[in-house]
């Protein structure tokens, strides 16, 4: 990116400190972040690339050595522009490096913060001029703003948030007190708990880290099964974000009381709460679950139309109030896919639009050191099958989501098929009434990808009029 410098906001000094540290040593614990487009002046962004090569190639940086490097015609306009040749401005680097390389990092990451400073002033403006324009499109400009920003923000984040190296033996003693806890608690979980210890048994939990999607057709229970396990997650003092692209707080909210008045086996449908046809008892069993519910660690956005940018901003902000709050925000949900805002990279090519959001997904979910639930509806295809389950070839036309995805989970209710069946063969409506009754309250979650466990059916049991999700004994009973 091309800036158009004002030197009055340039400080010379930060790129020379960095490239004079350099020489010293460091390179390695700042290749993966420093890249020569961060620096500013020109021939610095030679002399880095210099660098770059000068480890490779000899694993030293010496100014003897770095002189050899550059190429002949960037020696002799540095020597045009300032009257010095550039082996004595590389000695000069060199021997005025105030930090060295015991700071490497720190300084880096100071190179990197003024091009992105820089860089946003100068978008700013172009973007300002722009929106003065009265032929330009707003529209465009937003999403062209998104796009640069997001950018630049990505920069920012590069290795700022967590190690991205730790040794075997760290790692593997961090596995083994995972495992230590799970045997001392008896549960098996090496991650948050689902609340279902159906579930749990089979997946270990819910992984720090790892992007979790949920994909059924509309109507199988996908919100329910969020709603009912970010409940299950805040009554655990785990902090929960849960992002709703579609639905409001409120109507979320009612879903949520609903479901947690289940357990004092309060059947209260969500529609009764939401229109107010409600006896004075379920007014009083709703207090108390309101009550319960002070307090419990669960934010929600409710914003349609947000892009993979502004889902970053939004989590940031969650992050943040729980922190305020005393606790750590561990997961984020997100309903749904389909909703994300692209960017205007791919031109509607929707398979590298779901590609860039999972894939973005998936490093935030790295990156915050949180587990991301992604809720996604799948397409009519299911709809054309005569076993109408999802499978994985459900996503085939949706980018990268199999590959990023840590685990697959599809819902299916039979329930909801034959409710929509009327037979005028007495026989077969009789036989279709009996089955409704044995699977009405039946939820298959199907296990299609895991990293770490086996490919598995849990039914589960779902009144989808409470948004309540229980084990299976309830189910069975």
């Amino acid at each position: 990116m091309t800036i158009a410098l004002n030197q009055t906001d340039f400080v010379i000094e930060i790129e020379q400190e960095v490239l004079g540290s350099l020489m010293l040593g460091g390179f390695g614990r700042v290749a993966s972040m420093l890249e020569a487009r961060h620096f500013i002046e020109p021939v610095h962004q030679h002399i880095y690339q210099a660098i770059a090569s000068a480890h490779e190639r000899y694993n030293s940086a010496r100014p003897d050595i770095l002189v050899k490097l550059l190429p002949q015609a960037v020696a002799e306009t540095h020597e045009q522009s300032t009257g010095q040749g550039i082996s004595h401005y590389l000695a000069r680097l060199a021997t005025s490096s105030v930090l060295g390389s015991a700071n490497i990092e720190k300084t880096a990451k100071q190179v990197i913060e003024q091009s992105a400073r820089l860089a946003l002033a100068d978008q700013a403006e172009s973007l300002s001029a722009a929106a003065r324009d009265p032929n330009s499109n707003p529209a465009e400009l937003v999403t062209k703003a998104g796009v640069i920003f997001d950018d630049i923000v990505s920069d920012l984040r590069r290795g700022s948030k967590r190690k991205s190296q730790v040794s075997v033996s760290h790692a593997a003693s961090n596995a083994i007190i995972a495992a230590e806890i799970a045997m001392a608690t008896g549960t098996g979980i090496t991650g948050l708990s689902w609340g279902l210890s159906d579930i749990n048994h089979v997946t270990g939990g819910i992984h720090k880290r790892d992007l979790t999607l949920i994909g059924a057709r509309p109507s199988m229970g996908k919100t329910s099964v969020a709603m009912s396990v970010a409940c299950k997650l805040a009554k655990q003092g785990h902090g929960v974000g849960f992002i709703s692209l579609e639905m409001d707080a409120e109507k979320l909210a009612a879903r949520a009381v609903s479901d947690l008045a289940y357990d004092d086996n309060i059947r209260i449908p969500y529609q009764d709460l939401v229109t107010g046809r409600l006896s004075q008892s379920d007014l009083y069993a709703l207090k108390r679950v309101q009550q319960e519910m002070d307090g419990l660690p669960l934010l929600i956005e409710e914003q349609s139309g947000l892009s993979i940018s502004d889902i970053r901003v939004k989590l940031e902000v969650m992050l943040e109030a729980s922190e305020k709050a005393g606790h750590n925000l561990d997961c984020l949900m997100i309903d749904h896919l389909g909703l994300i805002r692209a960017s205007n990279r791919y031109s509607g090519n929707r398979t590298n639009e779901i590609a860039e959001m999972t894939g973005a997904l998936k490093s935030m979910a790295r990156e915050y050191d949180i587990s991301v639930v992604l809720l996604s509806q799948l397409n009519r295809a299911v709809e054309q099958q005569a076993d109408k389950r999802p499978q994985l070839s459900a996503l085939r036309d949706s980018g990268a989501i199999e590959q990023d995805a840590d685990t697959i989970i599809f819902l299916y209710r039979e329930a909801y098929y034959l409710e929509r069946e009327k037979h005028d063969d007495v026989d077969k409506e009789i036989a279709r009434q009996d089955r409704l009754a044995e699977v009405k309250n039946k939820l298959e979650f199907h296990i299609a990808k895991q990293r770490n466990g086996p490919v598995t059916q849990v039914d589960l049991f779902i009144d989808v009029a409470c948004s309540a999700v229980r084990n299976a004994a309830r189910y069975e009973a």
